[in-house]
């Protein structure tokens, strides 16, 4: 790593937070600054790429700059005071928790910055659809930099408005009920959680949530750390998605466009339960254990529903749309996170976040596979692509086929890649989880989650079957495989995938010595 002055650092994560923001008001200029193309809609897609390509590289400097030697230790932190009568400030800062967070958001939106570039959605003018994509950038990189509750609730709000038009304007059918489903879940959540906030914000004193990790939640009462936790659990809950608050994803994911499933999939979602880790564990402990059991019992329901959810889309003559099933494989992924931080336990945390990044890499490579498998063939039906194109895409387009394929293993958990580390070490946290846990509970929740491993590979292995493989029917369109530009967004995706299923130290190294610290009483 090199050696960056801490003026730089701030500098850059500062750049990275409110970069997206002044690159979406220069796209709705006339003519982006400096960016020339063909036409006016290719400058502008242009410029979206360039912006998220320069934050991606602030981001990667950021790693390189980062002090690994101490990773629970803030870096590149702003404190400015904003609003003082409330004592709310601009407060920036990373530690080993959300650095992996933020450069998963960079990587991500660029990856659909430079996807849309060459294949845009059909839909309005791209000058509105880069600026949103960079609106809803700089609120997911501002969620996972902020330090203060109600700079993180401003940020976390952020993201809506720039989701629900991409998904009302740029989806495809049944778009509208999908955004309205999507706005309306969310923001009911987010009202609750406010109030959550605010209570722990005025009986603590502070807002700052540093201080409140690092007070451990001795200044508030437990009956008020029971309430807080609730009503921001709540909110939490909805985003990330948890059962039985999930019945937006499965709309939102099949109507959006591809590179909004993907940053749906694989940033959004990782909002809520960064929210658990970064705020209910460290500053409301005793109200989080109160609600441990519970939201445990709701994860590993999580799991087996998704998977039996995905069961029942797979089997044949079930009208099964492929994005929808990977839309409910998420809520049984996701599960699986919220069973690790249910344990309160540094393996079962560490599990968690973890599995957040890999699911952001498998689950994002899914739906830009899904995607153009769509655009190939005009529908994502499993029914129309295993029997009535004779879609075997092994035989048709080799290339696409094996991704995915790899994507689905790599879904399914295969040691070896990405998708493996975070479950087990989730499952690792149940069956030890913290002392004042009922630890028979848990073992309980651990044999249920670890029978839903096994529903998530009978499911993914039907689709790779009913999809990749079989005889191609002589009458059937040809496809295209895969192409340049397919390959450049999507190849950092699989590399990232196997790098970090062979070796997890890459992340572990990061987010242990944070999360311990977390646990034990703060960051510092």
């Amino acid at each position: 790593m090199i050696d960056i002055n801490e003026s730089v650092m701030q500098f850059l994560l500062a750049l990275i937070v409110v970069g997206p923001l002044l690159g979406a008001a220069a796209a709705l200029l006339p003519a982006p600054p400096g960016l020339k193309g063909k036409s006016p809609d290719q400058a502008v897609l242009r410029h979206g790429v360039t912006v998220t390509g320069a934050v991606l590289i602030a981001a990667i400097v950021l790693v390189l700059g980062f002090d690994h030697d101490h990773p629970s230790k803030m870096q590149a932190g702003t404190d400015i005071s904003w609003i003082p009568a409330l004592d709310v400030r601009i407060h920036l800062g990373i530690d080993g928790i959300s650095l992996p967070l933020l450069v998963l958001t960079a990587l991500l939106t660029f990856l659909c910055a430079l996807y849309s570039y060459f294949k845009m959605p059909a839909g309005p003018s791209p000058k509105a659809f880069v600026a949103l994509l960079l609106v809803l950038e700089c609120g997911t990189l501002a969620t996972f930099a902020v330090l203060d509750l109600i700079l993180f609730f401003l940020a976390f709000e952020m993201v809506l408005i720039p989701m629900y038009f991409l998904i009302a304007r740029w989806g495809g059918e049944g778009r509208a009920g999908a955004a309205w489903k999507f706005i309306l879940y969310t923001l009911l959540g987010s009202v609750v959680m406010l109030l959550g906030l605010l209570l722990i914000g005025i009986t603590a004193g502070t807002f700052d949530m540093v201080a409140l990790a690092t007070d451990n939640g001795r200044s508030l009462t437990t009956s008020v750390q029971v309430i807080a936790v609730l009503a921001i659990g709540i909110g939490l809950a909805v985003k990330t998605p948890m059962w039985p608050l999930h019945s937006w994803l499965p709309d939102a994911h099949t109507a959006a466009p591809t590179v909004g499933s993907v940053l749906l999939a694989g940033v959004l979602l990782k909002m809520g339960t960064y929210g658990f880790v970064r705020i209910l564990l460290p500053a409301a402990p005793d109200g989080f254990q109160t609600f441990a059991p519970y939201l445990a019992a709701l994860a590993v329901v999580g799991i087996i529903y998704g998977s039996l959810a995905c069961l029942a889309l797979a089997k044949r003559g079930a009208k099964g749309d492929l994005k929808r099933l990977i839309a409910y494989s998420s809520v049984g992924h996701m599960g699986f996170v919220l069973l690790g931080i249910s344990t309160m336990t540094p393996t079962g945390v560490n599990g968690a976040l973890f599995a957040n990044i890999a699911h952001g890499l498998i689950t994002g490579l899914l739906f830009f596979v899904v995607g153009a498998l769509k655009d190939r063939t005009g529908t994502t039906d499993l029914d129309t692509l295993a029997e009535e194109t004779g879609a075997a895409l092994y035989g048709k387009a080799p290339r696409l086929g094996g991704l995915l394929a790899f994507a689905a293993v790599a879904s399914l958990g295969l040691p070896g890649l990405a998708g493996f580390w975070g479950e087990m070490l989730a499952l690792f946290g149940a069956f030890d989880p913290h002392d004042d846990l009922s630890r028979p509970a848990y073992l309980t929740f651990m044999a249920v989650a670890a029978f839903g491993t096994l529903l998530t590979a009978a499911y993914m292995l039907i689709v790779v079957r009913r999809v990749c493989m079989g005889a191609v029917a002589r009458e059937a369109p040809k496809l295209a495989d895969v192409h340049t530009y397919e390959f450049a967004a999507w190849t950092p995706l699989v590399a990232l995938t196997v790098v970090a299923g062979l070796w997890p130290k890459v992340l572990l190294g990061l987010t242990d010595p944070a999360v311990q610290q977390l646990l034990s009483g703060g960051t510092r």
